[in-house]
């Protein structure tokens, strides 16, 4: 824990460690947790996290859950959790950390248990994963004596069931999304309509229910409804078939397409999370304000599919397992913002914020801190710069937020709250409603972390007291000493976070598991990075290990964190670590460019933006554009035609021409090396195009330079992180003649600019005095003519960054901007399906295979069949269209219909064994028959075709 002032460093009473048992106040004494036992029973960082603050806590008997899919027991992977724990005794093993089925997942709660029990663990610990949120887990826990370091049963019961949470809201007071929560009741109810009814259901099932329940006529059908439902469930029966429920379903679905017409609705699992068990629908009628009642059955029709895909996910689809699924509108244009809370069951505290807004697939990327501390700060910088509508943007988010913050305690306090949860809302506007808690720690924790520490007082003393800066140890104080610890009072401690998850996908942000990291460069200053210890180098060789993603659970690698004073500072730290990062493996795929062009966006444009959560997908697909035109741009081509003109236009005079041939020829690889790599890597280019917006602008079809491109180029071996560094491979910097070069150059202009008093920002006033017959700046002729000389030497050839300008001309690249009002304006066209499917295939083309096959777009857990019991998407004879599901890809616990990409006949099925084998990327799974035929390009033709486009461009330029 560090301390932050001088009072606390000067301060005796003050506890400067994690060790509370050492402190020399008795009263921060009594809350030490050394006596604390934890298995911890999670996987990934939080598992490492957890193990480094129990230490540092002075608890000295914890074990570990290993699972046999889990990464680190693969071979050849360093496991620092294993070096760790040397006695092999608190390293336990399981086949899977929650059981593929529900008769699994209820074996392996007992199985913990008794781990538990007989090895002298007195608590459990579980992260952010798995059994996390499991009520009954929990409640198995306490009644076997055993501490849960998480919410207690009660209040998993109460927050961590969705349709729980929503009706517990209403009744304090919080302001919630549009929808139903009880179609489980309402569905019964289809059955059996009356009061007498339900009652004589309950007794023939001879469920346990209450005398005094079913002789009150006065209770609400549907509330009677659900105490039947939850009876049944804890007798393990099923009243109505899943069939049912998806008719009831589809007609909720179709009212409420008629009540919010344009409007898609969102079908949630009570129990998901991570993005799991949620599905969307109604996508044809987003442009629609007065649907038809064909078009609205034919958009609820696809209900009965999605409900099956979300209980199949979820795995809730057996016997006697709660069925419910939230129908709610889902809020297009909206804003994900989440509160941390922290409570003992008396008291909630609110955490501030945090905007977890660019998420794809309802996985989280990016998340940065919001607090009101923070918020304010960046009203006061608009104030001062007359920015009034950024003001009044800023004004209603603080003022969303501290509603949001109110109405979390007020939540917390209901339902008992008495460790670590997240309250979840999505912002529309002015306006924001509840979506659902996370009983449990978030992954992106660390980000409050960041911007507050705990200040925990001694109610008799006030200058007795203790700082909590991690709120795992926070959540352990709680499982220990609950209702003892008196509320603390939030510490603002840097100024504001920022988190990006390093994840296995590929450029379109698919998952891409099974790979190898062989190598990882070490942290930078400042950089904060939670990787489970995989970039530790082996400390017997001092050799980096391999690291097998085997992908079993999540695509995530690592977080990677940065702090700063505000938003913009921490933003340019996060752009220096993803730039300075470096991996390398085999059949390796991660996010780590897609971070980095993001990034590097939103400091383009404005870190302040207000992202939606339908940001994502059509950055990608304007990512995909660059792509697209990029590929018809050969650089060298460029340059060599660019010599040509050169040689034309000196034609008349050839000491000159040689002159500029030689100029040319010593800036050629200055110039076409940056290039060729923003060309290459289509995210790398859109971080460059954001940040170089204003430094150029097009006049008469022409592009005219603001900054001097010598000075942008500088800054692109920068972007690029290939300035010079000693012992760095010749490949990854700048090469020695380049730099001097680019030196020479850049000094000429500091000399020039010095001269002549012109911020180097300001190119067109110092050209313009270039141009001058006339000397300069008191220069005598002879000098000002060789600085002219000079002046066209350092410039020529520097045209060639303008083809990259030329890119986002011809892909409205700048139409997708951020307003004053800090809204994001992102085209239309951009949101269409069939283009968002194009570009994600020029990002990630498919891979090779035969006009033939159909084999797997990546690795993965291959099932044949929607769900067990229903029949197979094809079969050997079966015609297919294009786009028609062929079979389900799970990946990273995610099931991911695969469409055929072409429409054929299946004349063999030829992958070996069943749902649930493992499959790879490229993988033939069936021979088939295409309905057309596939002609292949030409590849001198598509050589000409490249070189003709890049004529075209060099015509603005040249």
């Amino acid at each position: 824990m560090t301390q932050k002032t001088d009072f606390y460093n000067n301060n005796p009473l003050i506890h400067k460690d994690r060790r509370l048992g050492q402190s020399p106040s008795a009263w921060v004494r009594s809350f030490s947790c050394e006596d604390l036992c934890p298995l911890i029973v999670c996987r990934g960082p939080i598992r490492k996290e957890a193990m480094d603050v129990y230490t540092e806590m002075g608890i000295t008997h914890f074990g570990i859950l290993l699972s046999e899919k889990d990464s680190i027991v693969y071979p050849n992977a360093l496991s620092p959790e294993l070096r760790q724990l040397t006695d092999t005794r608190r390293v336990h093993r399981v086949p899977d950390y929650s059981g593929a089925s529900k008769e699994e997942r209820l074996e392996r709660i007992q199985q913990i248990i008794d781990i538990a029990l007989d090895n002298g663990y007195n608590a459990v610990f579980s992260g952010y994963g798995f059994m996390a949120e499991d009520d009954e887990f929990v409640a198995a826990l306490e009644n076997a004596g055993l501490l849960f370091i998480g919410p207690c049963s009660r209040t998993q019961q109460a927050a961590g069931k969705k349709d729980e949470a929503k009706r517990t809201a209403l009744q304090v007071n919080v302001s919630v999304t549009p929808g139903i929560d009880n179609v489980t009741a309402r569905t019964l109810l289809k059955k059996h309509k009356t009061f007498d009814q339900l009652v004589a259901l309950a007794k023939a099932e001879d469920l346990k229910i209450d005398k005094k329940v079913l002789n009150n006529k006065k209770i609400p059908l549907e509330d009677l409804a659900d105490m039947i439902l939850f009876a049944s469930y804890d007798k393990g029966i099923d009243l109505f078939s899943i069939e049912e429920l998806c008719v009831q379903i589809e007609q909720e679905c179709a009212e409420m397409f008629r009540n919010y017409p344009g409007a898609r609705i969102r079908l949630k699992a009570i129990g998901g999370g991570g993005g799991k068990g949620q599905r969307i629908l109604g996508a044809s009628l987003l442009t629609s304000k007065n649907p038809s009642d064909k078009q609205i059955h034919e958009a609820a029709a696809d209900a009965p599919g999605l409900v099956r895909e979300i209980l199949n996910e979820v795995k809730t689809n057996g016997i006697g397992d709660n069925k419910n699924i939230l129908i709610e509108l889902n809020i297009e244009q909206t804003r994900h913002n989440e509160i941390q809370l922290l409570g003992n069951g008396q008291w909630s505290i609110a955490l501030g914020g945090r905007d977890c807004s660019l998420q794809m697939h309802e996985q989280k990327l990016l998340e940065t801190s919001v607090t009101q501390e923070g918020l304010q700060r960046e009203i006061e910088k608009a104030k001062q710069a007359k920015l009034k509508e950024q003001q009044q943007a800023l004004e209603a988010d603080l003022e969303v937020l501290k509603r949001m913050e109110a109405e979390s305690e007020r939540f917390g306090e209901a339902v008992g709250l008495d460790s670590a949860s997240t309250f979840e809302c999505i912002v529309d506007g002015n306006r924001h409603y509840f979506m659902e808690v996370n009983t449990r720690i978030q992954v992106e924790h660390r980000v409050t972390e960041l911007v507050y520490s705990l200040k925990f007082v001694n109610p008799e003393d006030e200058n007795d007291f203790f700082i909590v800066e991690s709120l795992v140890e926070a959540m352990a104080l709680l499982a220990q000493h609950k209702q003892r610890l008196p509320r603390p009072v939030r510490i603002p401690r840097f100024g504001a976070g920022a988190e990006a998850r390093l994840n296995a996908t590929d450029c379109s942000l698919s998952p891409s598991a099974g790979g190898y990291i062989h190598y990882w460069s070490k942290p930078i200053e400042g950089e904060i990075r939670d990787d489970q210890g995989i970039c530790t180098l082996n400390p017997d060789t001092n050799h980096f290990m391999n690291y097998h993603l085997a992908g079993a659970y999540d695509s995530n690698i690592a977080l990677l964190l940065t702090k700063g004073e505000d938003r913009e500072s921490s933003y340019h730290k996060l752009s220096e670590v993803l730039r300075s990062t470096v991996l390398r493996g085999s059949n390796l795929a991660t996010n780590l460019e897609f971070h980095y062009g993001l990034v590097n966006w939103f400091i383009g444009n404005n870190i302040m933006a207000k992202p939606t959560t339908r940001f994502v997908v059509p950055y990608l697909t304007l990512v995909g554009k660059l792509k697209e035109e990029a590929q018809k741009i050969e650089i060298v081509y460029a340059f060599m035609v660019m010599k040509k003109n050169y040689a034309k236009l000196y034609a008349g005079n050839p000491e000159a021409a040689n002159a500029v041939s030689e100029t040319l020829d010593r800036k050629g690889t200055l110039l076409t090396r940056p290039i060729e790599i923003l060309l290459n890597d289509p995210h790398l280019l859109s971080g460059w195009l954001s940040l170089n917006r204003t430094k150029f602008k097009f006049e008469n079809n022409r592009i005219v330079w603001i900054c001097n491109p010598l000075i942008i180029l500088e800054e692109t071996y920068e972007y690029l992180h290939m300035t010079w560094r000693d012992q760095a491979p010749s490949t990854e910097i700048i090469w020695t003649h380049d730099r001097d070069l680019l030196n020479d150059a850049l000094a000429f202009y500091a000399e020039l600019q010095e001269k002549f008093a012109i911020s180097k920002k300001d190119y067109i006033q110092l050209n313009d005095i270039l141009l001058n017959d006339t000397p300069q700046g008191g220069y005598d002729a002879d000098t000002w003519a060789k600085i002219q000389e000079a002046h066209v030497g350092y410039e020529i050839g520097n045209e060639l960054l303008g083809l990259l300008c030329m890119i986002a001309e011809k892909t409205n690249f700048y139409d997708f901007k951020v307003e004053e009002n800090l809204e994001v304006t992102i085209p239309e066209y951009l949101h269409d399906a069939e283009l968002q499917a194009a570009m994600k295939k020029v990002l990630v083309p498919p891979p090779a295979t035969k006009a033939d096959e159909v084999v797997t777009p990546g690795g993965g857990m291959y099932y044949a069949q929607e769900a067990p019991g229903l029949p197979p998407f094809v079969t050997e004879g079966m015609h297919f269209d294009k786009g028609q599901p062929l079979f389900i890809l799970e990946v990273m616990k995610m099931f991911n219909k695969v469409p055929a990409p072409f429409a054929g006949t299946i004349d063999k099925i030829i992958i070996e064994g069943g749902d649930g084998t493992i499959v790879k990327k490229g993988q033939p799974l069936f021979k088939v028959t295409p309905d057309e035929k596939f002609v292949e390009i030409d590849p001198k033709k598509l050589a000409i075709q490249r070189q003709t486009i890049t004529k075209e461009y060099l015509k603005a330029i040249l």
